[in-house]
């Protein structure tokens, strides 16, 4: 797989503060494991493309997008919301309704820790399907690969306990790869990151013939 497979890519919309991110880390092992590709604005390093491009290079890159809309409350420092995830949401959804044909058959999972929780604050998504996950790996685990299952209608995605045993067991792994690779698991980027998670799934399944 590589990145140019529109039909394969998943752009991810969610928080990234130190507090969601492992909760990153097994949706992106997830995405992976149902034979996706999970896309993020972190992995382009390009300094001379602004945030706004990255995300709509992003966005018109994937048929499917996860938005996680779950970190809305005030900082300690300015009292204001971080609406970045709810304004890319947006753009996904506009790409869909306005753009060419290709964007017609866009899909979203939106998540958000409590559900219905949302109504306070973005309320005009009402009537949309949007999962909770409590802010638990092995039920946001679920939650995507329930959804990719469904709008993709690929019938070889396994079940979400099956994802969530090998996601722990990779996470048994990982440190020793980072070793091997002498980079600090504390010093992933998200490339790195996915290099492993689709590297040890690969060895995984050849070692399984």
């Amino acid at each position: 797989m590589t990145k140019s497979d529109y039909n394969l890519n998943v752009f991810i919309n969610c928080p990234l503060d130190d507090k969601y991110k492992q909760l990153m880390y097994a949706l992106i092992f997830t995405v992976y494991d149902c034979g996706f590709i999970p896309r993020c604005a972190l992995e382009i390093n390009d300094c001379g493309i602004v945030r706004h491009d990255k995300i709509e290079q992003l966005v018109d890159e994937c048929k499917y997008g996860i938005h996680d809309i779950s970190r809305t409350e005030l900082d300690g420092k300015h009292r204001l919301p971080r609406f970045n995830m709810p304004y890319e949401l947006g753009l996904f959804r506009g790409a869909k309704r306005y753009g060419g044909v290709k964007h017609k058959k866009k899909s979203c999972l939106i998540l958000d820790r409590v559900r219905h929780r949302y109504q306070k604050f973005i309320s005009d998504i009402a009537g949309q399907d949007i999962q909770d996950h409590n802010n638990k790996i092995q039920k946001i685990i679920t939650c995507v690969r329930n959804w990719l299952r469904a709008t993709s209608k690929k019938n070889t995605i396994p079940g979400g306990s099956e994802i969530t045993k090998k996601y722990k067991s990779f996470k048994k792994d990982l440190p020793k790869m980072c070793k091997n690779a002498r980079i600090k698991v504390s010093e992933l980027t998200f490339n790195d990151y996915s290099q492993f998670v689709s590297e040890w799934l690969r060895q995984k399944a050849e070692g399984s013939k």
